[in-house]
């Protein structure tokens, strides 16, 4: 086979693409459909509690529209990381709706299911094995971790879908994986270089993000030969150029040059970028180096407790002045109320912050620009060991903020402009990421769960 022919749907199942941009790809005669339907970069709710990123009726018209388009031109779709973190729920979840649209379409075909979620005895069996290292900056890991952990998933390489694809998996549904193996399994069952295919699929995984100027989520296609790959938009209104392909390997990524799977490292320091169009683009030249030991990369979240936040915002000229002092004792004065309502003890039982938006609030410690404007918004946030808790702490901080003084002022003075009424917003449970690690199976498929259906 001299080459092989791929579609990325669009960069996240139920981001939604156009219709019309799929028709035209399926006429270049693709090898199959892929899409990625997850992210951590929503946070750690969606894999703290299970929550879907979309809606059903988002996921259910994008999977159609692939689901109908696959099975016309009779080619595999493949879906990774389904609907948003890739737990088993969330996997038999989208299974259900891809089995409600092909009663509904009377579509026909064989389920391949790949699930992600990790057994908590076979994690701590690794652990203590000292076959579970940390990554950069990793919270601390023991046993225990794990087992306050909501949902832990492993990030599948390229194998578990080569083996639902070479066991005749028409349609794929996978748990939990690196967005660029849904990309890469079914070129390196091919044959083709492992160089090329790890890099187009880098270029894939997010759709037609990696055009000039994405205005909204789209189709994107790729063709990989023996020596390069090409990419192209089938929607006429978009272009790439070799500055927007090249410039993607950085998206999600720490280096530009080099991209790590579980199986090893794609290297982009000899790759060409080269115009063949004004709107397609060939690539050459990067390298894939196999790793000494496979590893699979640990997700996992725990509940940190519940929160309640209030909005407000500051635009006294004679308080901005003055801001970190006001703000600290502002600060100081609600954490001394909440002491005196609730008694001795009650500083183990809550978390009081405030983000500043309007000065470092996107890049924290890392802004370079500390200066404020003429307003400021405020999100006061406790967050607590129960819902009723934080609801409670977050009324005595309510009071205190919007009427803390500055020197200048005698008297009652009103500091903050609250958008809302009341002013307590009760965002329920919130969770955050407890691993940065990497196991160290025997086996690629070694921590996956495959099951297969006629549907």
């Amino acid at each position: 086979m001299s080459e092989i022919r791929l579609v990325a749907a669009t960069g996240m199942l139920g981001s939604g693409f156009r219709e019309e941009t799929l028709r035209r790809a399926m006429t270049l005669d693709p090898d199959f459909i892929g899409v990625d339907a997850g992210t951590t970069d929503a946070g750690p709710h969606y894999l703290g509690c299970e929550d879907t990123h979309f809606s059903d009726s988002a996921y259910k018209r994008d999977l159609r529209l692939i689901l109908r388009a696959s099975r016309a031109a009779k080619i595999p779709a493949i879906i990774g990381s389904a609907i948003t973190a890739g737990t088993d729920n969330q996997v038999r979840h989208l299974v259900r709706l891809a089995r409600d649209i092909a009663r509904e379409d009377k579509l026909s075909f064989k389920l391949g299911v790949v699930y992600s979620e990790q057994d908590r005895d076979y994690l701590k069996k690794r652990l203590r094995e000292r076959r579970i290292r940390p990554l950069a900056n990793p919270p601390p890991l023991d046993e225990a971790v794990i087992d306050r952990s909501t949902h832990i998933v492993g990030l599948a390489g390229a194998e578990p879908y080569m083996e639902a694809l070479d066991k005749g998996a028409e349609v794929v549904i996978s748990g939990r994986s690196s967005d660029t193996s849904i990309f890469a399994a079914m070129p390196l069952m091919r044959g083709f270089d492992p160089g090329l295919v790890w890099h187009a699929a880098k270029v894939m995984e997010c759709g037609a993000a990696s055009v000039v100027l994405r205005k909204y989520p789209d189709c994107m296609f790729a063709a990989i030969g023996k020596d390069s790959f090409t990419v192209e938009p089938p929607n006429p209104d978009y272009r790439c150029d070799p500055v927007s392909i090249a410039s993607h390997n950085l998206y999600e990524n720490g280096t530009p040059y080099e991209l790590v799977e579980p199986s090893g490292v794609l290297n982009t320091y000899g790759a060409r970028y080269e115009a063949v169009s004004d709107r397609a683009v060939r690539v050459s030249g990067g390298r894939f180096t196999p790793a000494e030991r496979y590893t699979v990369k640990l997700e996992g979240a725990e509940l940190a407790g519940y929160q309640s936040i209030i909005i407000g915002a500051v635009r006294d000229p004679i308080i901005l002045r003055q801001f970190d002092s006001w703000l600290d004792g502002l600060v100081k004065a609600a954490k001394k109320r909440i002491l005196a309502v609730f008694g001795a003890g009650i500083e183990e039982k809550y978390r009081f912050n405030v983000r500043v938006f309007g000065r470092n609030a996107a890049m924290g410690r890392l802004e370079s620009d500390l200066s404020i404007g003429h307003e400021v918004g405020l999100v006061f946030q406790v967050t607590a060991q129960t819902q009723e808790l934080a609801a409670a702490l977050m009324k005595s901080v309510g009071h205190i903020a919007v009427h803390f003084p500055v020197p200048e002022y005698s008297g009652l003075i009103t500091s903050i402009a609250y958008p809302y009424s009341p002013a307590e917003l009760h965002r329920g449970a919130c969770y955050r990421f407890n691993l940065n690690h990497v196991v160290e199976p025997d086996t690629p498929l070694e921590m996956f769960r495959l099951d297969y259906e006629t549907v």
